[in-house]
């Protein structure tokens, strides 16, 4: 899915180096008119590696350019020198990224820290010189091996955003404006639904220098794990952040039928993100005066006795420190 400068999802095409050819050089020199074999061995084409980047957050970079080929590697020379390995491509990628063989789908590898490295085609191995293959009844060998061809394959590379904190919740739920007040982020905000197109993530600064990371994903609706709306586009996202912040909005017809809704789609998609610390966060309480507060608050602690729950309000700022607060426990307890 792509929007903007953001994009998650793209298919390449790699090939890794041929190895070179292994030389058949017999040794000639002055006085020397039938020397023996002294071919060398040709070099490993060059490998597709994939590295991780702290600093990059989109696969943008590959939106133009997807089709990578290594250079091959040198063949063998005389006086048994080696031919020059092939020059390997190195493709950075963002933190989370999975790579899948495009035709199977088969998981390959993921890359989740900085400067790790992992091979993705191996280039193809050099050829031995005829030197290799001398012996006691063939002292003049006149072949050589080959290099070996290297690989080709379709990639698809997948990024999984990393972040502690993803939020859930219903178009319009007021997720991107809670985003803008905890964090720098500034992400598009407007009164209507599907205002979030893409994930948007920021830092927030809580007390004694403490922090943590927030993805904010397009609204999700009743559906979403079939392919309903824009958020199974999305809910990728979220398997790997530690809590889960459920926003929805004081002016709900009925919130916990909604939570429970949000819940069933996570369920649906993959069952292992129940496992996840869940909070809930009560979204434009501003609008309700203390006595609306007080007999919501009643029906919620009977229906969500499961999970916490606390009112916050983006635009006035109530309960937005206790949130802080009590999401930087949930990470780190």
């Amino acid at each position: 899915m792509t929007e903007g400068n953001f994009t998650d999802y793209v298919k390449i095409t790699a090939a890794s180096g041929n190895g070179g050819a292994g030389s058949m050089h017999l040794h000639r020199e002055k006085f020397v008119p039938k020397g023996g074999p002294d071919g060398g061995d040709g070099g490993r084409g060059g490998h597709i590696i994939l590295r991780g980047n702290k600093h990059l957050w989109t696969l943008i970079h590959f939106k133009f350019q997807k089709h990578f080929r290594a250079e091959n590697g040198e063949s063998g020379g005389s006086n048994r020198s080696f031919g020059a390995n092939g020059k390997d491509i190195v493709l950075e990628v963002p933190l989370g990224t999975i790579v899948k063989d495009a035709f199977t789908d088969e998981f390959l590898f993921e890359i989740t820290e900085d400067g790790e490295e992992v091979i993705a085609l191996r280039g193809g191995k050099g050829g031995l010189g005829n030197w290799h293959f001398r012996s006691a009844t063939n002292q003049t060998p006149r072949y050589a091996q080959p290099g070996l061809p290297g690989e080709e394959r379709e990639l698809l590379l997948e990024l999984k955003v990393l972040a502690d904190v993803g939020f859930v919740g219903f178009p319009n739920a007021g997720k991107s404006t809670l985003l803008s007040v905890i964090t720098s982020a500034k992400p598009k905000i407007g009164d209507y639904p599907f205002t979030t197109l893409k994930p948007n993530l920021g830092i927030v600064e809580n007390r004694d220098y403490q922090s943590f990371v927030v993805a904010d994903i397009p609204g999700i609706i009743e559906g979403a794990a079939e392919g309903k709306g824009l958020g199974h586009y999305f809910l990728r996202h979220i398997e790997r952040n530690a809590a889960l912040l459920f926003l929805i909005s004081a002016d709900s017809e009925d919130i916990v039928a909604e939570y429970h809704i949000l819940l069933n789609e996570l369920e649906e998609y993959n069952p292992e993100l129940l496992d996840k610390k869940r909070l809930i966060a009560i979204s434009k309480s501003d609008m309700l005066d203390e006595e609306l507060t007080a007999a919501l608050n009643a029906e919620l602690k009977e229906g969500l006795s499961e999970v916490p729950y606390l009112f916050i309000s983006s635009v006035s700022g109530k309960g937005i420190q206790a949130l802080k607060d009590q999401l930087w426990s949930m990470i780190n307890d």
